[in-house]
């Protein structure tokens, strides 16, 4: 991991900026921290503030391998670890039996049906044997308790037991970046193993600076006006779903689409779509994007 870690938080912070992704400060600092310490980062914030994106950028600025496991309601332990191939193990078994001219070891056929060929990593497992790679854990906060639990004991002890075959055990920890939207409290156990930050929403210089940075070609104009407008959205108390930085990227890229230099207000009402997600916000937002644009 020597070959691939940054110096300083400062030189993190200037490896992701090569690939468009501009943390701030604070970022960079706990980011850096959890590379040199080799302890798992927990992100949360609102949709949207660049939770996911900093894996992304992670694996792209230190050319590793990006591997996500993407939680939801539900998941277990199978659909993080491994699973057994079972349609290959029956072709396997019907052709041994086929193919074979006396009795069959019943032991050495059973040993067969659980060979590496068979097995379905899972992104944790993959992880662990790809190490060294970026492990995104992406929205925690979507699995129940129990996922939860056993996370944490992988997170402890960088390996996996598969019954049939052995221990797997990483050659060097994964870095493991974990993000949550906080719809439910992640329990303490989970949190303490981490590095923890909080990723809000950038102030309005960041903004533009996010958008000219991911859409190189959109006029200096044009991302003033919409970082503008999304940030007097997010100032408002009455949208259901605020807009994140992933919906002023989209807005910018929608508009440049159209070929604008600029944001006026028959295109912003077309475009509106691309920035709020729920009929009540556009239809709230159409009635106000007049005095929005002259803000």
């Amino acid at each position: 991991m020597s070959d691939h870690l940054p110096s300083s938080p400062g030189t993190l912070a200037e490896r992701l900026r090569s690939v468009d992704y501009l943390p701030d400060e604070g970022l960079a600092t706990v980011t850096y921290l959890a590379l040199s310490m080799q302890r798992p980062i927990l992100l949360e914030g609102e949709p949207g503030t660049g939770k996911t994106a900093l894996a992304e950028a992670l694996a792209e600025a230190l050319a590793l391998p990006l591997v996500r496991l993407q939680c939801y309601e539900g998941i277990d332990a199978t659909q993080a670890l491994y699973d057994w191939d079972f349609t290959r193990q029956i072709l396997h078994l019907r052709t041994v039996e086929a193919t074979s001219r006396g009795d069959l070891d019943a032991a050495a056929v059973e040993q067969s049906l659980f060979d590496d060929r068979f097995l379905l990593a899972r992104p944790i497992l993959r992880a662990l044997q790809e190490s060294p790679a970026i492990l995104l854990i992406d929205e925690i906060d979507r699995a129940d308790d129990e996922f939860e639990a056993f996370l944490l004991e992988v997170l402890s002890t960088n390996q996996v037991t598969i019954p049939e075959l052995g221990t797997v055990r990483a050659a060097e920890p994964p870095i493991v970046v974990l993000t949550s939207n906080r719809t439910r409290e992640l329990h303490d156990a989970l949190k303490r193993r981490c590095l923890y930050h909080w990723i809000d929403h950038p102030g309005l210089a960041r903004e533009i600076e996010i958008v000219r940075a991911r859409i190189p070609d959109v006029p200096k104009l044009l991302a003033e006006q919409v970082a503008t407008a999304v940030q007097q959205l997010r100032a408002t108390d009455e949208m259901l779903k605020p807009p994140g930085v992933a919906e002023t990227l989209d807005w910018a890229r929608a508009l440049r689409q159209l070929g604008r230099q600029e944001l006026d207000l028959e295109t912003a009402a077309a475009t509106i779509g691309a920035v709020c997600k729920y009929r009540e916000d556009i239809d709230r937002v159409r009635e106000s994007l007049d005095r929005l644009l002259r803000t």
